[in-house]
């Protein structure tokens, strides 16, 4: 549900009295609750973050007389509460794997994965294969390493690193189908 003109008018009035202040502030607060939601490895990051600015917005008539300190922290607590909805929601909906692959459905994910590594472009298939080599500290360390060098933080990385898997998810299943099918033919 998206917000009327006059909900926004009192968030920000909420925020701040003064209108310039009152944006850069709600502005602000977006931009935090979406490195909040991707530092948890959630791929809604802007729609979870929207989501809880809307909430806030409607109970604001509420707060604004009885709610003391900095709203932001109003803010990132209904951003916990909705990101623990998120959770339950997509629990629901994951399809659990197969415990027994056969090898020939491996072979075949492997071959998929590999066709889709090729066509990205050369920068990405070095991030994605950097990023998931190694092991607990010596991940961590690769993990900044990489950061310094992209000139980057954590969450911008891990947002880079999630848009690549994206794409290499959506080519496997494409192949996957295609061989599936082929399979079917013969």
């Amino acid at each position: 549900m998206s917000l009327t003109e006059e909900q926004f008018q009192q968030l920000l009035a909420w925020l701040d009295k003064d209108p310039t202040r009152a944006g850069l502030k709600y502005e602000e607060i977006r931009r935090k609750l979406i490195i909040i939601f991707l530092g948890r490895n959630c791929e809604e990051a802007e729609d979870l973050a929207d989501e809880t600015i809307n909430r806030v917005a409607r109970k604001v008539c509420e707060l604004k007389d009885s709610y003391v300190g900095d709203p932001a922290r109003y803010f990132y607590g209904v951003a916990k509460r909705i990101f623990s909805e998120h959770v339950r929601k997509v629990s629901k909906r994951r399809r659990i794997e197969p415990l027994i692959v056969s090898s020939s459905d491996s072979e075949r994910r492997l071959k998929c994965l590999d066709e889709c590594l090729e066509q990205l472009d050369p920068d990405s298939r070095e991030l994605i294969l950097s990023y998931y080599q190694g092991k607990k500290q010596a991940k961590i360390q690769a993990h900044k390493a990489m950061e310094e060098s992209l000139n980057i933080n954590a969450g911008a990385l891990r947002a880079r690193t999630h848009r690549i898997r994206q794409k290499l998810q959506k080519c496997i299943l494409a192949c996957l189908e295609r061989s599936s099918e082929s399979n079917d033919i013969n």
